[in-house]
């Protein structure tokens, strides 16, 4: 460690040490002694350290391997955000388990058959010029060739297109620079229709195949209609980058097998990994989707197979649209840099990483140079006069991610099991830092991207071995965080990734990224629609249409509207259910116990169940998220009966134990505290006005959200009142409990927007006000004093007016409280509430703060 990081770290050590004595958490020596850190590791934790409601500079969206599903996490914290579903059914989203998204996962079945598993492996972010845009993401799934589009407004899958001409897909999906097509390309080679053909006849009828997928980006879709293949020679195709900047237009897409070897250990055949690394070289495909995207619009250029439009080779040959170039053996991969300029391929069973100059490439295409023709009749390019050159990088090398800074790339070694740091231009290695292990794909901040950010490089490590917890046989995957700000690398942070086997991820930075926190009520989220199924408050009822019976329901906290249902057995049993929350993260979901159902409601949405009733009894159903304190008691039943069945009634039990005196009381009481409440809530609402709430919309929202509450009470106390006049009190007290239910959640609500707005009225508070407010939080003192009214403790507003030499009578009291018991204020509140204040062991520092937290809450005694 040179004497400047020394120094460095010194003084970091200094202000943490002193810092954490100041707020009384024991030394950072004492806890480094104790777990035996290093000051490298304390430094590197600060680096990643993300503070309780803190931000990410990066979202990182990583393929999920054999789950079919996507992880969402942040960077540098490496906090795991979010499983995104895509291909197979997951259940807290309720995907695959209500018909909305079932919709969805359906549109990825394959010749009639449902299939439910997914492998995820390549995704992308929209692009526009060659910039991530924050708007879509894709993936594609290997297993069955499909690629998914996921809508980065609220992180769901709206689309699943089938590839109906390829039965398997590694290399997928990359977008162009604009988002005008997605590149999927085959990895096995096979026959483009979906018939029996013997493998002997492998050259003449197994094809590989690019598929240039057209893509709508103002409203996220595929165009299948408007979308075409390329057709290839069956070499087995890899991964692809579109070309940008100098080379847009153009895609390249790498392979091995150029040996076209198929195996066949069972008849006494060299197996197939033997046969299939012969050659020195295999054959990057260079294209020009451009102009093919024209040729594919007219029939006469193309053939069309299980409705598919391709490109046959010789209409791409005869247009100057196709070419190969030699590259290492058995690649597995190819990026292009920011500016488009160059193309570095590395090969697994090569040392080197090459380097191709697209302007030598393009010279050598309009000069029409070439130095022979695959058996397929694709011109081939030199390969010496395409590189701008080669660099040995070490063994295994497979994938690259750019920097910000020039020339500066990144390549992981499998073999090695260390990622490199080099310069494509000057072709110099400048650092190596060792991961663990045996690392695949690369992710760098925007790395693949025309904006690279640099900063950071994760590691997606296939193995993990010794490095985590051993929790079996099967261990997690490693994704470890390297800094790359400095001249030298630095590995940050392991994170243990405990879902599929992820392969390859994208990261973007946050402030592109603009998720809703709600949606418009009664939204089908899959379509973006109005729900066909919409109900809101009011709205809710049970339609039977012979064998079929649906019902329009709805959920708010802390009830589902109906709470009984009555079917027959054998009924086709439609629910269509909207959470009638416009309050963010709140979350309802739904189910019915025994049916194999589930849907997750955000605040907004409405979806679907559908189900048959084909078994007798009684189901509850409930909502599936904890939402409210009332959670439990947000259910209903459905019970199904035998139409063919007589039912004898139990004889009913005595409903009535209280007397009508007793009855009377109760009713009276219920008013009473329903009256209390309702003088809180009228007090909240003329705070919110005399304050202004309605200039700020946040607020709005939450006052809106509280008056669609309290609009529910007029029709519930009209039903009590009625109740009462009938003589039947105990109906009129259920119905003064629904009042008072509304009341509390409108209460709840309206704090909520009276804090926020305080926060935002306020005079802003200094650093030390900052400080005193959470070291009074941290410290206890919220447990017993509520800034504001009486709590278990006294209001402390106005606290700094009640004493001669106030700054200091607090801090004392604060530092030492026993000693001041006998003080005769101190006596007089000890008798009034009963209780001692605690010594909470503060520091002078810690004191101070809290007075100064103090002058701000007198600053702003009006708004408390």
């Amino acid at each position: 460690m040179n004497y400047k990081l020394n120094k460095l770290s010194t003084l970091f050590l200094g202000s943490a040490i002193a810092a954490s004595t100041a707020f009384g958490a024991g030394t950072l020596e004492k806890i480094m002694k104790e777990r035996g850190l290093t000051e490298s590791d304390v430094i590197r934790a600060a680096k990643t350290y993300l503070p309780t409601g803190g931000r990410d500079e990066f979202v990182i969206f990583s393929s999920g391997g054999q789950s079919g599903q996507m992880i969402v996490y942040g960077v540098p914290s490496m906090k795991i955000l979010k499983y995104i579903a895509v291909f197979t059914p997951e259940p807290w989203q309720g995907y695959g388990f209500d018909e909305d998204s079932k919709a969805v996962l359906r549109q990825g079945n394959i010749r009639g058959r449902e299939i439910n598993w997914g492998d995820t492996h390549h995704p992308a972010l929209s692009e526009v010029d060659g910039k991530y845009d924050g708007k879509w993401l894709v993936i594609n799934d290997k297993a069955n060739p499909r690629v998914g589009v996921i809508d980065l407004g609220d992180f769901e899958t709206k689309q699943i297109v089938v590839n109906p001409i390829l039965k398997s897909d590694h290399g997928g999906a990359f977008f162009t620079q604009n988002s005008e097509y997605i590149i999927e390309a085959s990895q096995y080679a096979a026959p483009f229709d979906n018939n029996y053909h013997p493998i002997e006849e492998y050259k003449e009828t197994y094809r590989g195949a690019i598929t240039m997928w057209k893509f709508d980006s103002k409203i996220g879709r595929i165009q299948e209609d408007k979308s075409f293949s390329i057709e290839l020679p069956p070499y087995m195709q890899d991964l692809s980058d579109a070309g940008k900047g100098v080379s847009h237009g153009w895609g390249f897409t790498n392979s091995f097998n150029s040996e076209m070897y198929t195996g066949g250990i069972e008849v006494g055949m060299p197996p197939f990994e033997a046969g299939c690394s012969r050659n020195d070289t295999d054959f990057l495909h260079v294209y020009n989707w451009e102009k093919l995207a024209e040729l594919a619009k007219d029939d006469k250029n193309v053939k069309v197979v299980n409705g598919h439009r391709i490109v046959p080779m010789d209409v791409s040959i005869a247009n100057n649209a196709l070419f190969l170039i030699p590259e290492p053996k058995s690649p597995h991969g190819v990026d292009v840099s920011p500016d488009g300029e160059y193309i570095t391929v590395c090969g697994k069973l090569d040392t080197h990483a090459s380097v191709y100059k697209w302007s030598k490439i393009k010279k050598l295409i309009d000069d029409k140079k070439f130095v022979g023709k695959d058996p397929y009749g694709i011109p081939i390019l030199d390969m010496k006069e395409s590189l701008h050159g080669q660099v040995e990088l070490g063994l295994g090398p497979l994938h690259n991610q750019y920097s910000n800074v020039d020339g500066e790339i990144y390549t992981s070694l499998y073999v090695d099991s260390q990622i490199v740091k080099w310069n494509y231009k000057t072709l110099k290695v400048l650092d190596k830092e060792n991961v663990h292990y045996n690392v695949g794909h690369l992710c760098g901040m925007e790395g693949k991207s025309a904006d690279p950010q640099g900063k950071y490089i994760i590691s997606l490590n296939k193995l993990a071995i010794d490095r985590f917890q051993n929790v079996g046989p099967l261990h997690p995957q490693n994704h470890q965080l390297i800094d790359i700000s400095g001249k030298k690398m630095d590995l940050l942070y392991d994170m243990p990734i405990p879902l599929g086997e992820p392969h390859q991820a994208v990261a973007i930075r946050a402030e592109k990224l603009h998720p809703h926190v709600r949606y418009k009520m009664g939204t089908n989220t899959k379509t973006g629609k109005p729900h066909k199924g919409k109900t809101l408050a009011g709205q809710e009822k049970i339609v039977r249409e012979g064998n079929t019976v649906t019902v329009y329901g709805t959920m708010v906290r802390s009830h589902i509207n109906p709470e009984r249902i009555t079917v027959n057995k054998g009924d086709t049993v439609i629910m269509h259910i909207t959470n009638l929350e416009r309050a963010e993260d709140e979350t309802h979901g739904f189910t019915v116990d025994h049916f194999d159902v589930h849907m997750s409601l955000e605040p907004g949405e409405t979806s679907t169940i559908k189900f048959e009733a084909d078994i007798e009894g009684v189901f509850p159903y409930y909502c599936t998220e904890f939402c409210s304190a009332l959670h439990l008691e947000m259910m209903g039943y459905l019970m199904v009966k035998d139409p063919n069945k007589k039912y004898v009634s139990a004889q009913k039990l005595k409903m009535q134990t209280m007397s009508p005196e007793q009855l009377k009381a109760e009713y009276d009481k219920t008013v009473a505290v329903n009256a209390a409440t309702d003088e809180v809530i009228q007090s909240v609402v003329k705070f919110l006005k005399e304050n202004g709430y309605d200039k700020y919309p946040v607020v709005v929202e939450l006052v809106t959200d509280a008056l669609d509450q309290y609009g529910q009470i007029k029709g519930e106390k009209a039903k009590a009142d009625a109740a009462v006049k009938a003589g039947d009190m105990e109906k009129a007290i259920l119905f003064e409990n629904m009042i008072w239910q509304y009341m509390v959640k409108t209460a709840d609500v309206g704090i909520r927007a009276k804090d926020l707005l305080v926060k935002k009225i306020a005079t802003k508070q200094s650093p030390a006000a900052e400080r005193g407010a959470r070291a009074f939080d941290e410290g206890g003192c919220s447990g017993c004093h509520v800034v504001g009214k009486v709590s278990s403790g006294p209001d402390l507003t106005g606290v700094l007016q009640r004493h001669e030499n106030a700054e200091k009578w607090v801090s004392d009291f604060i530092l030492d409280p026993e000693k001041m018991f006998k003080d005769p204020y101190v006596k007089g509140m000890i008798d009034y509430f009963n209780l001692k204040m605690p010594n909470q062991h503060m520091n002078k520092e810690e004191v101070k703060d809290i007075v100064e937290y103090f002058k701000w809450i007198d600053e702003n005694a009006n708004l408390f």
